[in-house]
């Protein structure tokens, strides 16, 4: 067992950028990131028509219990193994992946700010809001290059799921973040704001491990935040 890790949440719709800062943000901080993708119900006992058809983009999509017991081992230091899903098969994989807490560890997906008992394992809460146009764009570009999806697929999962979940279960979860990005919001900028709230945190001043000093970027036209999720 290693020392509590410090918890750092980030939500937002799908294409705001999630997964971009998050990876930014590991980096900053030598940190793993886990992901709520791999807390997917498995879905192999339905025929792949149905599996195709089902809304993945509401939070009854995920294992919710599995998912706050394992973060909740994480926050007292202990190991977890994690669930593997496979995107294209709509189902979750014979094996798990080990997963070690460090002093650090980042968590990012759409329901990242939406259970009341996994926004109380976190000490940092980030929301990342981006307009539905561009979230679609990287919709696009990430499910078929990543996922074998078509354009017309992407864009009718868009609009008949994707876009109304974040409005009805996303998007309200922004009241709990402490601090929100906008998905445009220079990437270094984004991670400095981050990491200063993480210094103003109680638990962070009794901690050995010194933060990074993050430069902001000094104009507009430096990459904002942007990336698969």
């Amino acid at each position: 067992m290693s020392a509590n890790p410090y918890l750092i949440g980030i939500a937002g719709p799908s294409g705001a950028g999630k997964s971009y800062l998050a990876h930014h943000l590991a980096d900053a901080l030598h940190a793993p990131v886990l992901a709520l993708d791999r807390y997917y119900r498995d879905l192999s006992h339905l025929p792949f028509k149905q599996r195709v058809r089902s809304n993945f983009d509401e939070p009854a999509a995920l294992e919710e219990s599995l998912l706050i017991a394992q973060v909740a081992e994480l926050r007292h230091g202990r190991a977890i193994d994690l669930p593997a899903y496979d995107f294209s098969l709509h189902s979750r994989l014979p094996m798990t992946q080990r997963f070690e807490p460090t002093p650090y560890v980042i968590l990012e997906g759409l329901f990242t700010l939406y259970w009341q008992e996994l926004r109380e394992l976190l000490d940092t809460r980030v929301y990342v809001e981006t307009d539905d146009n561009l979230c679609l764009a990287r919709r696009i570009e990430r499910d078929t290059r990543e996922r074998g999806r078509s354009r017309h697929s992407v864009v009718w999962q868009f609009q008949s799921t994707v876009a109304p979940m974040a409005e009805r279960y996303v998007r309200p979860s922004r009241q709990f973040a402490d601090l929100t990005l906008a998905g445009d919001t220079p990437i270094a900028d984004g991670v400095a704001r981050v990491l200063d709230h993480v210094r103003s945190c109680p638990r962070q001043a009794d901690s050995k491990t010194p933060l990074p000093t993050v430069r902001p970027c000094l104009s507009s036209s430096h990459s904002g935040i942007r990336g698969n999720s």
